[in-house]
């Protein structure tokens, strides 16, 4: 018989494999080498065998398999107390992290995946296996923070089995274990000798037995029967396992012995040697091998990594599966671009039902309202589909944190909040390239050396933080270090020196936003980690084209703010349709303060064309609509126009346009992909009535307007406001 086809699973147990090694990579950042955590190891080691059963279960994974297989043999000398965990060998178990991960992006590529790397990992694993190993009870000890109770069987080494039947054992079970008895039933022996790992996988494996076509173990596990009988339906079916609590021997009166406690125990095969691991283990004939359950407790999601029957049963832990389920983002793009149509539509009957008699079409009329409200509930859900954590992003971090900071020599802490505030998807992709040039700045400029900071009465460490927040429409993102601070005098006289433009009137706010000037840096020498005057410059640039803004403060001594605003997505918004002449824009709604038509008490003429609006006590720069596209046929009053108050980060003005046509969702359409990039327009969008109209960017127009570069310029090209430019 052919062996079945399994290729169609490949894709699942690549996604899996990476969800494992990127736990695995967040589990050994949190690993204190001084006093590592127990279970914590044991975590770890399940994520490298969980990839290593799913690989080997398709048969065409070798060099995936041979690597993982090299990897968990060391890491269960470390969490069996054989070697001694220190910070060089977690150093490895990061570079056999990012090895496992090439190999699997590889084998997701379908292509040939490179073998130097992996000599390389497994040159540096041997090197760590020939390391002296610590003392057994010492190591143990160390590792779980107190002495581990012994655990007294009937049969001490399965290398030699028994002449005798055994008899009654003194069991005592470690607390938050339980003694369970998996029972097997017309098991082959191929499926006995593969399921015979997984039980010293999943507890401390007491002692075994057999009678007639029935096969006994008795574990000291914390999983749930359930999840055992998971792990074992991989090789067999439901209905050759049971797994029931049992209590120890020591416990029963002696009238109560188990019947099958007293059967002779089979001969054991040849274990693996005492090296590879500190219990007994049978390494399984070829095929495939089944994956354990992953850190800290099997899930329906984990079985799935390593599909060895076409149908799994269907187990206490397998029905969790049902909570889940993996869709190709291209579905969901698919869904977000015909909720787009269909909103599109829904303006075209808007548009339509205007003309309608209010009297004589009332049903239809609220028939469409009805349709629009549906349609809005399924857009936020559907939409919702795309949404993703920030912990998404923030979860490459503490690596690149451990590792920069060692090449530099300083102590720095990694604090990240609101890791669970949802962005976005294509967003969060987007945005982690700038977050890495923000947190590598703050690691080299930002943090000073440990004895500077301890010269300065502050605490040797330094810390970085990293923190996500819903805020309005909008998430608002922070990249924030306790570090020395922006030294205003300093950044301007370097922006003078290379030809930028700078004065020292400028203020704090436009002296701090140099640092994202293109060929701009501060670094007294090039390293390998900043000084060379680009990347602040693409950040920026990356973000504002996801509509964002960039913000800083910074406080000499006392560290630096970074603050990133940005949509929660680039697909559809809320936006206000203005009009200027014949041509219509639309504004997006998350920038609007407010409208209004002002009064002449409120103008404040300067010359022609330039103009302040007086509005509460503060004064805000007039931008003309109609300037910024040289737009004909227009409203030149002021008086008689419609203000649109716009905030950008802490920044307002009034941008005069000639009149408001209504609020409504819009679906942003890419102008680059059809068109070309226009400066101070973020996008454009299909009207009601099928015309295009084009989403003003209120932080590009800010920003040229401040810097003098619209065709006529307006209220920052004032006299009174000239002396502020950069």
């Amino acid at each position: 018989m052919s062996s079945p086809d399994l290729s169609e699973f490949h894709d699942t147990f690549f996604d899996e494999a990476q969800e494992l090694l990127q736990g695995m990579e967040q589990t050994l950042l949190s690993l204190d080498p001084e006093s590592p955590d127990h279970e914590s190891l044991n975590a770890i080691f399940r994520c490298a065998h969980s990839i290593k059963g799913g690989a080997a279960a398709f048969g065409v994974f070798d060099d995936l398999v041979s690597t993982t297989h090299k990897l968990e043999n060391i890491l269960d000398l470390v969490r069996n107390g054989k070697m001694p965990l220190t910070h060089e060998a977690i150093s490895v178990f990061l570079k056999a992290k990012d090895v496992l991960w090439d190999l699997v992006q590889a084998y997701r590529e379908q292509n040939e995946p490179g073998s130097e790397s992996a000599r390389e990992l497994l040159a540096m694993l041997q090197q760590l296996s020939e390391a002296k190993p610590a003392e057994a009870k010492t190591a143990t000890q160390s590792v779980s923070g107190q002495a581990v109770q012994p655990i007294k069987t009937a049969v001490a080494q399965e290398e030699t089995p028994p002449e005798k039947p055994a008899t009654t054992p003194d069991v005592v079970i470690p607390e938050g274990e339980k003694l369970l008895k998996v029972t097997l039933f017309d098991v082959s022996e191929k499926d006995r000798l593969s399921l015979h790992n997984e039980m010293g996988i999943m507890g401390t494996h007491i002692r075994q037995s057999s009678s007639g076509n029935e096969h006994y173990y008795w574990l000291s596990s914390a999983l749930p029967p359930e999840d055992i009988i998971a792990v074992c339906c991989f090789v067999i079916d439901e209905s050759q396992i049971k797994v029931e609590e049992d209590k120890p021997v020591a416990q029963l009166p002696s009238t109560e012995v188990p019947e099958q406690m007293a059967v002779t125990p089979e001969p054991v095969p040849t274990p693996v040697p005492a090296t590879l691991s500190s219990s007994p283990v049978v390494e399984p004939t070829p095929g495939p091998t089944p994956a354990p359950a992953s850190a800290p407790v099997l899930t329906a999601k984990t079985v799935s990594a390593a599909p060895v029957k076409q149908a799994l049963p269907k187990t206490a832990a397998a029905s969790k599966e049902s909570g889940t389920i993996r869709v190709p983002i291209q579905k969901v793009d698919q869904l977000v671009n015909q909720v787009g149509e269909m909103v599109i539509n829904q303006s075209i009957l808007m548009q339509a039902n205007q003309s309608l008699d209010p009297i004589a079409h009332a049903s239809l009329i609220q028939d469409i309202e009805h349709m629009g409200s549906a349609l809005r509930t399924l857009q936020e859900a559907i939409m919702a589909l795309r949404m993703m954590p920030m912990d998404y992003a923030f979860g490459r971090f503490p690596r690149l944190v451990r590792e920069t900071a060692g090449k530099l020599g300083k102590q720095i802490e990694l604090i990240t909040k609101g890791g669970g505030t949802e962005l976005d998807k294509g967003l969060i992709e987007r945005m982690i390239d700038p977050l890495t040039h923000l947190i590598r700045n703050s690691l080299d400029h930002g943090i000073e050396m440990p004895e500077k900071r301890i010269a300065s009465d502050k605490d040797p460490v330094g810390k970085i933080t990293i923190s996500a927040q819903h805020q309005g429409g909008r998430i608002i993102i922070e990249v924030i270090d306790d570090g020395a601070g922006m030294d205003r005098e300093k950044l301007i006289n370097k922006a003078i020196e290379k030809g930028l433009p700078a004065s020292h009137n400028m203020t704090d706010d436009q002296a701090f936003m140099l640092i994202f000037e293109a060929g701009f840096s501060t670094a007294e020498k090039v390293t390998d980690v900043s000084g060379r005057g680009v990347g602040m410059d693409v950040v920026k640039r990356n973000i504002q084209e996801l509509g964002g803004l960039t913000q800083i403060e910074s406080e000499k001594g006392k560290g630096t703010t970074i603050r990133i605003s940005l949509p929660l997505t680039l697909a559809i918004m809320d936006g206000m349709t203005v009009q200027s002449g014949k041509e219509r824009f639309v504004l997006p709604l998350s920038h609007i303060v407010e409208c209004l038509q002002p009064s002449s008490d409120q103008i404040r003429i300067l010359e022609e064309n330039k103009a302040l609006l007086l509005l509460r006590g503060e004064h805000l720069p007039i931008i003309n609509l109609w300037e910024i596209f040289s737009i004909p046929n227009t409203e030149r009053d002021l008086e008689k126009s419609i203000i649109a108050v716009l905030q950008v980060g802490k920044s307002r003005y009034a941008l005069a346009v000639d009149q408001l046509l209504g609020q409504h969702q819009i679906v942003v359409k890419n102008l680059e992909t059809h068109f070309k990039r226009v400066p101070g327009v973020s996008g454009a969008t299909i009207l009601g009535d099928g015309s295009v109209a084009l989403i003003l960017d209120a932080a590009a127009i800010l920003e040229q307007n401040r810097l003098g570069l619209m065709p006529y310029g307006s209220g920052f090209n004032s006299p009174v406001l000239q002396q502020e430019r950069v």
